[in-house]
């Protein structure tokens, strides 16, 4: 049985439809922190207090650390492409846009990720279900921007494409792990990336926002807290754990709870509403991702038989 077929269980849906919770929350949670504080202070909040968390959980296990400079310099690439710019690009667009929205866009990565693995790596072949199953996401992204979006220039249609563009980093970011960082402990690697984000976050947001403080507003607080605590320090650690018991097929399931957790949370607490559009796009990106996944046509074809 490899790691795709395995057998969900009951323990393992739970932790998966947490880790949609967590992660859903998270979008939310920065754009509360927005009001308050710039984009890229945001980002640097984030990474830098759950790169302290994920170092004591290293720190607790005693856990072997790389000492080799290529690894210094990968985990900085890693920052950069998984953190930096897909959390700043987000963070921006969030000012124009709807967190649900923020969150449907997010779903995108697993397409971007079928394309560029497709470039990268022999193993990882563009079938015809596969280019379909990234036509109906594109599709779903398209209907989602609305076509009125693609063919003028302002503040939404630009954060639009600022926060697809995150996704896009986020997608590259996962070939560069595989191609640079295969074979450290996840915490290790997870700790180490949030470490090179941190590295890169401070000299940008103080250049451009001056130095942060912390005499916020309490809701400001509990708002980085969470989103740098639960949906970033604990979230990586809960991600690691459930694609071990699931692997990472089933893992796909989270990018389809994660935007409906969104949505709920931003219309419930900031009266955000999304125009059908874009819940029909969200539903075009579903179908594409499943398509791309290919178990279930599989496992209806097997019914058939």
């Amino acid at each position: 049985m490899t790691q795709d077929q395995k057998t969900v269980s009951n323990r393992a849906w739970a932790e998966l439809a947490l880790l949609a919770l967590l992660w859903g929350g998270s979008f939310l949670s920065v754009r509360i922190a927005l009001d308050e504080i710039g984009p890229l202070t945001s980002v640097l909040h984030r990474c830098f207090w759950a790169m302290l968390a994920l170092w004591a959980v290293v720190a607790w296990r005693r856990l072997p650390l790389p000492r080799s400079l290529r690894i210094g310099g990968a985990f900085l690439v890693m920052g950069a492409l998984n953190n930096v710019i897909p959390f700043g690009l987000m963070a921006w667009g969030q000012l124009y846009i709807e967190s649900g929205l923020t969150s449907i866009f997010n779903a995108a990565t697993a397409i971007w990720g079928a394309l560029i693995a497709a470039l990268v790596f022999a193993d990882e072949r563009l079938t015809r279900r596969k280019l379909l199953g990234v036509g109906l996401g594109f599709a779903g992204v398209v209907m989602a921007i609305g076509v009125e979006n693609l063919t003028r220039i302002d503040l939404r249609s630009l954060a639009q494409l600022a926060v697809i563009g995150g996704t896009l980093s986020y997608a590259l970011a996962s070939s560069w792990a595989r191609f640079s960082l295969s074979g450290l402990p996840p915490q290790v690697a997870a700790a180490g990336m949030l470490t090179g984000s941190t590295v890169i976050m401070v000299p940008l947001a103080l250049m451009t926002e001056g130095v942060p403080t912390l005499a916020l507003q309490p809701a400001t607080v509990a708002a980085i807290a969470y989103y740098a605590l639960a949906a970033t320090a604990l979230a990586y650690l809960l991600y690691y754990r459930v694609l071990a018991m699931v692997g990472s097929g089933n893992l796909m399931l989270v990018t389809l709870l994660i935007p409906p957790v969104a949505i709920a949370l931003g219309a419930w607490v900031r009266d955000e509403t999304l125009s059908p559009n874009a819940l029909m796009g969200f539903g075009l990106l579903a179908l594409g991702m499943v398509v791309l996944d290919g178990r279930m046509l599989a496992r209806r074809n097997r019914t058939r038989v």
